[in-house]
C-alpha cells in the first residue's frame, strides 16, 4: 500500500507539459527507490538500504562536479553535468535492491523492475538529457550499489542481482 502511495506521488509530481516518457522516468527516478525502501523496512535492513543510497548519489554528484567542463560529461543540450545519469542511477540502485533482496524468487518482477530502469535510462537519451554512455555509466553505478549488502544491521556482506539464468 504504502509503495503504490510512494509511486502514486511520484507520478504526480512530475510538470504537467513533460512528455510522458520522459515523466515515467522521472517516476521512475522516485517510485523504485521508494518501492525498494517499503522492502528495505519490512526486511529490517532499512539503515544497510540508506547509507547504500546515500552513498550513490554522493558518488553521482561527486563524479558530476569532478567531470564537469570535459567532453564526457556533456549533455546533448551543450550544458553539463551530465556525466553520469542520476536519473537511471537512482533507477537502477531501486531495481537492483528490488530484484536482489525483495523478489528473490520473482524473476518476472525482477525482471520488469529492470526493465523499468532501464527505460529510465532510455527515457533520458530520448529527451536529450543524456548521451548512451552517460546513461550507462549511472546504470552501473546505480547496480552496483543497489545489488549490495554491506550487512550493516545483520553479518551478512553480499552481492544479488536477482536474476538467475
Amino acid at each position: 500500500m504504502r509503495a503504490a502511495l510512494a509511486l502514486s506521488v511520484a507520478l504526480t509530481a512530475s510538470p504537467v507539459a513533460a512528455d510522458p516518457f520522459e515523466q515515467f522516468g522521472t517516476a521512475m527516478k522516485y517510485g523504485l527507490p521508494l518501492a525498494a525502501a517499503v522492502c528495505a523496512e519490512r526486511d529490517d535492513r532499512l539503515e544497510d538500504f540508506a547509507v547504500r543510497g546515500i552513498l550513490q548519489a554522493a558518488m553521482v554528484w561527486g563524479m558530476k562536479q569532478y567531470f564537469d567542463g570535459q567532453p564526457i560529461s556533456r549533455r546533448p543540450s551543450g550544458e553539463g553535468k551530465g556525466f553520469p545519469s542520476g536519473h537511471t542511477a537512482a533507477a537502477f540502485f531501486g531495481a537492483s535492491d528490488l530484484a536482489g533482496k525483495c523478489f528473490k524468487d520473482d524473476i518476472a518482477a525482477g525482471a520488469a523492475a529492470y526493465g523499468a530502469a532501464g527505460l529510465t535510462g532510455w527515457s533520458r537519451v530520448h529527451a536529450g538529457e543524456h548521451t548512451v554512455p552517460q546513461v550507462m555509466s549511472g546504470a552501473l553505478i546505480g547496480f552496483s550499489f543497489g545489488a549490495a549488502s554491506f550487512g550493516i544491521g545483520s553479518e551478512e556482506v553480499s552481492f544479488s542481482v536477482g536474476m538467475r539464468f
